[in-house]
């Protein structure tokens, strides 16, 4: 029904969570970013911002043709719509996830992949760059803590919904970007409830088909030196 255009990475495991949360049958279609599968025409026309995951779903609910999807916000949003799950359906409850899905999107998911690029991965180390995205996740993860501390189980309130497995794998993170989830005690409390759940283990163990070593070419495909198509 769904085939899911695919790399094993936060924003990936954002789809794949979800796929598995809601029991929908799917067909992993890698994508190897590190060899710039995702410049191909093929990708592209589905996800035309050359970024994964994207969907084709070719059973979608007006019986039309396959509706391909981009974005991993549009994309939980879709599939959240779709199913009638993880989003609730009244004015207040419907608000509040999704305020708390574009915080995540324009905010901790960004911040968090520039601060873990320059710390981790630019062959350059610039101090302020470090320092500047370090300091801005630093807040994130304290607005984080701070929302949680106040709904007192998930993102958007008492039940688990799209916010929660929009935030949860970028902060899976926080080990690689040298951030301590003891700093963040309702964050802490929150990874480790979400973390257990059976069906967010599956979701994260797809894509184990990437093994290969994260080459200086890899790098410099992924980090836009240079574009590469293959016709």
């Amino acid at each position: 029904m769904i085939d899911l255009h695919y790399a094993p990475t936060p924003n990936g495991w954002k789809i794949s969570i979800l796929l598995e949360e809601l029991g929908l049958p799917y067909t992993v279609v890698p994508i190897d970013i590190r060899a710039g599968e995702q410049f191909t025409p093929e990708f592209l026309a589905i996800s035309p911002n050359n970024r994964i995951p994207a969907i084709v779903d070719r059973a979608p609910a007006d019986d039309g043709e396959p509706i391909s999807v981009f974005e991993t916000g549009a994309i939980l949003i879709y599939l959240a719509e779709k199913t009638g799950r993880f989003q609730p359906v009244d004015v207040r409850g419907r608000t509040g996830v999704l305020q708390w899905l574009m915080w995540q999107m324009a905010g901790l998911g960004p911040m968090l992949g520039q601060h873990g690029h320059f710390r981790l991965y630019a062959p350059e180390k610039i101090p302020y760059a470090i320092d500047r995205y370090q300091r801005e996740a630093t807040r994130l993860y304290g607005v984080l803590d701070a929302q949680l501390g106040k709904t007192g189980r998930f993102v958007a309130g008492n039940e688990y919904t799209i916010a929660d497995i929009a935030c949860f794998p970028w902060t899976m993170t926080h080990k690689a970007q040298g951030f301590t989830l003891d700093d963040y005690p309702n964050v802490k409390r929150w990874y480790a409830e979400v973390r257990e759940r059976p069906q967010v283990q599956a979701g994260l163990a797809v894509g184990k088909f990437v093994k290969e070593p994260f080459s200086d070419e890899a790098k410099r495909i992924m980090f836009g030196a240079s574009r590469v198509v293959t016709e």
